[in-house]
């Protein structure tokens, strides 16, 4: 089938369609056209990656804006979106609109509704049904990218019930559905009533196997030898394998899957030495451009090695890394001036990097519940060999498993070469999926009463896949059960209504747990406030009579921002106290407690424990008491961060990476801004809370929060400024230009701007002499201060921020990544 002989696009797409080479569409495309993709049917594509189910998407949302209708394409991941907004901008000429929505949950995204296309997260979908967005009943078409991502326990239940609540407000909505192969596809057809393309094919050939010893064998039994030295690792002569070749069409790229970040850290070190020797002068030229900006992104020790393996060619990614890093690297690789990229399985999920070759090095993975080291499931293996082979970039794609003895090559023929795909199943009926959304179901009015409420989930996949429904119910009766309890819904007869509050913890997009932690802590502060001060304020009483006295009653303006003015100078609740309140919340991912952390972080909860918004676990409670240090660690690391610690002293101190501390500020500053409108909600005062929610933003302590709100003017200038007097814009518009001028080391634009930005008349820098280039005062800071230095975010950024994922991993809902 040619593209002039799909039916239903605007006018000249067809001819757009040739002019990028496609002169026959593809025969899963075909079958899709066939089956009424272009007249508004339904449709579940479960195709191999690389086998065109983008343009399947495309042309749905073409026809359905021929039709008059709204498309909109949801993904699963932030950085998709983005991707998927570039890709999608090429239809710009035939007047098509594009907008892109990940962030502020607790916005109804009104700009949407004049675009013809918008991409957005399945969680950002919910959240604009959870706030009424108008333009949700112009939809017309919706695509769901990976929708096989319904097994996941995360976002698996937001995505499905996103799209029951789509097709109940729409019964006439086109759903298009794209998949990985999964082992039932005709599952997901029948609970979307669509119609099902089940194929295999792929445009350019892919062949799976196993090496072992000195070859590959293939699943068709062929073989193609592939030495390894001895003292040779096997994954360094698959690379340089890859790389072998006379010419350029005769050598490619890798991707090697590893099971842990340092893994994909130390992979990347040790591959430099092949891939290094494969570079071009001009690619050792423009690698060289890249690791610069990676350095520039951050300080931190990550960003320095990843740069130096850059340059030689190698790269690790993986959910440590700032997202700007892991942009450059991805950039880098898909225009294949990178050879190859070591990495954790996050890459496999949909972002597009083609390579010519796929290493699955890590089969197994820890897994705290099962006890050790578990095999990956089939499907995510296969996902990432379908990362292997592009249409127009390789003439063939390779995907190799590795074993050290038969038996184990034998077992993963079994296991991921012949063995069948697991089949795909809901994962709603789980508690915290399901308090969440039937708090939401109930507050935006799809159900008023229990019955509603059933009749709503049984219309999802949960349900089509479960013969009883009475594992449903029986959740269900708990989760409204804990709704009533907590204050969130009320009962009237039969009918369920969301309260006030309830509203409020929807529309935040908050898991309703997350909501309960944070009333009952600022409960506490409200109930405790009193007592604290009177500690606080017998210090010296009590450092006289030598009794025993907790170390967080010596409360330290170094810890505390907040002074009311008609109250006493005591500063409660405390900025730990609150960033410790949001880490116990489900919704934060808190971190590990690594060996020798408990005793460390028992002494620290002992030592500030009057500032902790709730009653310590006893120690004897080995659950809960770690639990309760495991968000202390992640609340002091927020601490940290907003007392100015420089990114490098916390990624080494905490043993994490600047994606790491990104992830768990941005999360923090997401909570801390709900906990606000909570305490507004429940009459309790804010401002406590939108200190310590715009430090932890910025990075910065109270009194330099004047002057990162000048546009230009991030943690580090600020601080440069502030030590040399300059408080906020007043001082801006006053001072001495060369004082402004050394503070910002020499930049002239950039004092320009930021002067232009504070409100300044005269903000020229030409009549002023040059100003020596401070080395000491870098851009990591005043170290001369313990607990204090820049960190690396970018300057001029103090805005809205949507919320990161961790390795993929958000607790309750969100790809907030």
């Amino acid at each position: 089938m040619e593209p002039d002989d799909v039916s239903g696009l605007p006018p000249g797409v067809s001819d757009k369609l040739r002019t990028e080479g496609v002169t026959e569409l593809y025969p899963p495309q075909e079958s899709a056209v066939k089956a009424g993709l272009t007249d508004g049917e339904s449709l579940v594509a479960s195709v191999p990656t690389a086998s065109g189910k983008t343009l399947i998407a495309e042309l749905a949302m073409l026809a359905a804006i021929e039709r008059g209708e709204t498309a909109l394409y949801i993904v699963p991941l932030r950085a998709l979106a983005s991707e998927k907004q570039t890709e999608f901008e090429r239809w710009e000429e035939f007047g098509v609109d594009i907008g892109v929505s990940t962030g502020n949950y607790d916005s109804s995204g009104e700009w949407l509704a004049s675009r013809d296309i918008i991409v957005a997260t399945s969680e950002k979908v919910d959240s604009l049904i959870r706030n009424d967005a108008p333009w949700i009943n112009q939809l017309g078409c919706v695509v769901a990218d990976e929708v096989h991502l319904v097994n996941d326990r995360t976002r698996g239940p937001t995505l499905e019930v996103t799209l029951g609540k789509l097709r109940q407000r729409n019964t006439a909505l086109q759903v298009v559905a794209l998949s990985a192969t999964i082992g039932n596809a005709d599952a997901i057809a029948e609970w979307l009533d669509a119609s099902l393309v089940d194929t295999d094919w792929r445009p350019i050939e892919l062949q799976i196997g196993v090496h072992y010893g000195n070859a590959i064998t293939f699943d068709d039994a062929t073989q193609q030898r592939v030495p390894v030295a001895n003292g040779e690792r096997q994954t360094p002569a698959l690379v340089a394998d890859t790389l072998a070749g006379d010419s350029e069409d005769d050598q490619g790229s890798t991707l090697v899957f590893v099971n842990s970040r340092r893994n994909a850290e130390s992979a990347a070190r040790r591959l430099c030495d092949v891939t290094t020797s494969a570079l071009t002068e001009k690619e050792q030229a423009s690698l060289a451009e890249i690791a610069a900006s990676i350095r520039e992104v951050s300080d931190t020790e990550t960003s320095e090695t990843l740069a130096t393996c850059v340059e030689k060619g190698a790269a690790f990614h993986h959910a440590g890394l700032a997202a700007e890093h892991r942009s450059l690297v991805e950039d880098a690789f898909r225009d294949r001036q990178l050879k190859c990229i070591a990495a954790t399985p996050t890459l496999a999920a949909g972002v597009n990097t083609p390579s010519r070759r796929v290493i699955v090095r890590d089969w197994r993975r820890y897994d705290s519940e099962y006890g050790g080291m578990k095999p990956l499931d089939t499907l995510e293996v296969h996902q990432m060999m379908g990362r292997a082979g592009r249409p127009g970039l390789d003439p063939y794609g390779e995907a190799v498993l590795l074993a050290g003895d038969t038996e184990t090559r034998d077992e993963l023929f079994d296991r991921y070469i012949d063995a069948d795909l697991e089949s795909v199943r809901s994962k709603l009926a789980s508690e915290p999926a399901l308090r969440t959304h039937a708090l939401a179901t109930i507050a935006t009015g799809f159900a008023r009463s229990r019955t509603e409420l059933l009749a709503f989930l049984k219309e999802t996949l949960y349900a089509t896949q479960t013969d009883t429904n009475g594992r449903l119910k029986t959740v269900t009766d708990t989760v409204l059960d804990y709704l009533k309890r907590n204050e969130f819904i009320m009962q009237d007869g039969e009918t369920l209504s969301a309260t006030g509050l309830g509203h409020t913890v929807s529309r935040l997009y908050l898991d309703p747990m997350s909501a309960a932690t944070i009333i009952d802590g600022l409960r506490w502060a409200e109930k405790n406030k009193t007592t604290q001060r009177s500690a606080l304020q017998d210090n010296s009483t009590e450092q006289a009579t030598g009794s025993f006295q907790p170390a967080s009653e010596l409360v330290n303006s170094k810890h505390d921002t907040h002074q009311d003015s008609d109250e006493s100078t005591v500063r409660y609740p405390t900025a730990l106290g609150l960033y410790h309140l949001v880490c116990r919340t489900p919704d934060m991912y808190e971190l590990y407690l690594k060996s020798g952390d408990k005793e460390r972080f028992t002494q620290v909860c002992y030592e500030r424990e009057a500032e902790l918004l709730g009653r310590t676990p006893s120690e004897y409670d080995d659950v809960r008491f770690e639990s309760w240090l495991s968000a202390l660690k992640t609340g002091r690391l927020l601490e940290d961060w907003a007392d100015e610690t420089s990114e490098d002293q916390i990624t080494e101190q905490y043993d994490v990476g600047p994606g790491d501390i990104r992830g768990k500020v941005d999360t923090a500053s997401w909570l801390l801004g709900a906990a606000e409108q909570l305490a507004g909600e429940l009459g309790m005062k804010t401002k406590p809370i939108a200190d310590a929610r715009r430090r932890v933003e910025d990075g910065v302590r109270a009194e330099l929060l004047d002057l990162v709100d000048i546009r230009g003017v991030g943690r580090k200038r600020a601080r440069r400024l502030f030590d040399t007097g300059i408080q906020d814009s007043a001082d801006l518009q006053t001072a001495e230009k060369k004082t402004i001028l050394r503070a910002l080391r020499g930049r002239r634009k950039t004092a320009e701007r930021i002067l232009e930005n504070a409100g300044r008349t005269d903000t020229s820098m030409d009549s002023v002499d040059e100003v020596p280039n401070d080395s000491t005062n870098s851009d990591t800071g005043n170290e001369t201060q313990s607990n204090t230095g820049g960190g690396a975010t970018t300057e001029g950024t103090r805005q809205g921020r949507d919320i990161d994922n961790q390795d993929g991993n958000q607790a309750g809902l969100g790809d907030f990544s």
